[in-house]
């Protein structure tokens, strides 16, 4: 039944409970002490009352010379001035002197709770006891009387206050206690309920049951995830990762990450830094346990606050896999949509040559068409016998003749000499860029009829590329920024700023360099240079 109750609720009841049971016990204690407190205080009070009265010369005389009358007025007199239930005076064998009720004068102070005052009498001692007498239960002073000039005990005093008077004390301190004790209470529920309330803001509103599902469905969610993920707290303390962060980092499954500083486990992953800045840092490469990954760490925030940070990595060579994928269907897409689009044109030009009854022309356009064709397959198959290279050309090629250009490829290239292990999906597509971004230059910079140059040797221990355009150049303040990613010169190219910055990464990755000049008059000249060996080392 209590399960099923809402957790505001059952926080509220517990901590009321709890509130309630410590209340009550500090009060039961407190009031047991107040008792007890008091209680003692009465006795010393009558026994303070009891040796002074015990001390005074005229009980001393009284007692010695029997002054029966002259003790009870005094007695009296000390009861009044005291507030004392009463005071009794008894001489050296117990037998009461002075009383408050006449006819128990005479009879032994026994009588009433059986306690001759042996210890004031015989021992000389003065001491504190509760009894029961014919004037009630009181808390009783005993002293004894001694004759100051030989020393000899010869009487007892015996003061005594009533329990009553020390019980009607303790219920008007009970009351403020209890009221004390009460408003303390109702306190506490207060604060159980605002504490609760805050709790639930604090979870969403959500119930325990729900909490330990979405915890289940983040955890099952975590582990399906084919990503490696670690999570560190503001303490750099890993608090959450799964499985797969175990196999891509190649540590053994039964290792307990959990609690451990992150700097122990991977001190290369820079996650404390994200923590300290706060900014976010994706698509980075690092080197993690002797792999290369592409990384991507964000800060788990709590309103202002930082509390953490979040990594999600993958191999870098399952990116590169699918980058290839991607970069031979673009390149697939290009030559494809080029061609399709330029011969469409030049059968619409030979249809209507056709029409018109001008064979020849028509024969002559064919021709030339398929001498240029034939001449570029000759080249591509002579100079670049590499079928990716000579594929990427042949597409750019075709875009070029799309766009109203011309892509002139130098009789003289050559470019046979390839390594077998230069990635040849990473090769065209930094040629792919530099090709790319000659022919938009020029377009904007001369519209149709612009020409792009493009010459590749393999002599010596370095492929070389060079690609000359006649777009506008690019100023000398610029010529090392374009590389930056997310830096370009185009105008209005928000989402450009990216192919240059491929390029650097492949050949920091390989070892090669690129340079950038102006041309004489109009136009830029890249050349790219490339080791046969491959020189480059990945940075973090």
């Amino acid at each position: 039944m209590f399960r099923k109750t809402k957790l505001k609720t059952r926080m509220i009841l517990t901590l009321g409970f709890v509130s309630a049971a410590q209340t009550i016990l500090i009060g039961v204690f407190a009031g047991y002490y107040l008792s007890d407190s008091l209680f003692d205080e009465i006795g010393q009070r009558a026994l303070m009352v009891s040796k002074t009265a015990a001390a005074a010369p005229s009980v001393i005389e009284g007692v010695r010379e029997r002054d029966i009358e002259g003790l009870n007025r005094l007695a009296n007199r000390l009861t009044r001035t005291n507030e004392a239930l009463f005071i009794v005076i008894g001489d050296h064998q117990g037998i009461r002197l002075a009383h408050p009720s006449p006819d128990r004068i005479g009879h032994s102070m026994a009588d009433d709770d059986g306690d001759l005052g042996r210890r004031a009498l015989v021992d000389g001692k003065a001491y504190v006891a509760r009894a029961t007498g014919s004037l009630g239960e009181s808390m009783r002073g005993k002293a004894p009387v001694i004759e100051p000039e030989t020393g000899e005990i010869i009487g007892i005093v015996s003061v005594g206050y009533g329990v009553d008077q020390v019980d009607a004390t303790i219920k008007r301190y009970s009351f403020v206690l209890y009221t004390v004790v009460g408003l303390t209470l109702l306190v506490s529920i207060l604060i159980a309920m605002v504490i609760a309330g805050r709790f639930k803001r604090a979870i969403f509103g959500l119930e325990p049951e729900e909490i330990a599902r979405l915890f289940q469905e983040r955890d099952a969610t975590l582990q399906s995830v084919r990503e490696g993920i670690i999570a560190i707290n503001r303490d750099g303390v890993i608090t959450t990762f799964n499985r797969t962060a175990l196999e891509t980092l190649g540590i053994d499954p039964d290792t307990p990450l959990s609690g451990r500083p992150i700097l122990d486990v991977l001190p290369e992953s820079d996650l404390l830094s994200v923590l300290e800045s706060g900014t976010p840092d994706f698509d980075r490469e690092v080197w993690l346990r002797n792999r290369q990954m592409i990384v991507n760490r964000l800060p788990v925030r709590q309103g202002a606050e930082i509390t953490g940070v979040v990594a999600s990595f993958r191999l870098k060579d399952e990116v590169d896999q699918v980058s290839r994928q991607l970069t031979r269907i673009q390149q697939y897409a290009d030559t494809l949509r080029s061609q399709t689009h330029e011969y469409s044109n030049k059968l619409h030009t030979i249809a209507g040559l056709i029409q018109i009854e001008a064979y020849d022309d028509a024969l002559n356009l064919i021709g030339s068409e398929v001498s240029d064709h034939q001449a570029l397959i000759h080249l591509l198959l002579e100079a670049v016998p590499d079928p990716v290279i000579a594929g990427c050309l042949m597409g750019k090629y075709n875009r070029a003749r799309e766009m109203g250009l011309g892509l002139q490829i130098d009789a003289e290239s050559r470019m046979v000499d390839i390594p077998a292990d230069m990635p040849r999906d990473q090769l065209v597509s930094v040629l792919g860029n530099l090709i790319d971004n000659a022919l938009e230059a020029t377009l904007h910079q001369t519209g149709e009829g612009g020409r792009v140059q493009l010459s590749m040797t393999d002599l010596g221990h370095e492929l070389i590329f060079e690609v000359e355009d006649q777009g506008p150049g690019i100023p000398e303040e610029s010529q090392q920024k374009i590389f930056e990613k997310g830096v370009t010169t185009k105008p209005g190219a928000e989402e450009h700023g990216y192919g240059l910055h491929l390029v650097r990464q492949f050949l920091n990755r390989w070892g090669g360099s690129i340079t950038v000049e102006n041309l004489p008059g109009v136009g830029s000249r890249f050349t790219l240079y490339l080791p046969k060996t491959s020189q480059g080392s990945d940075s973090h």
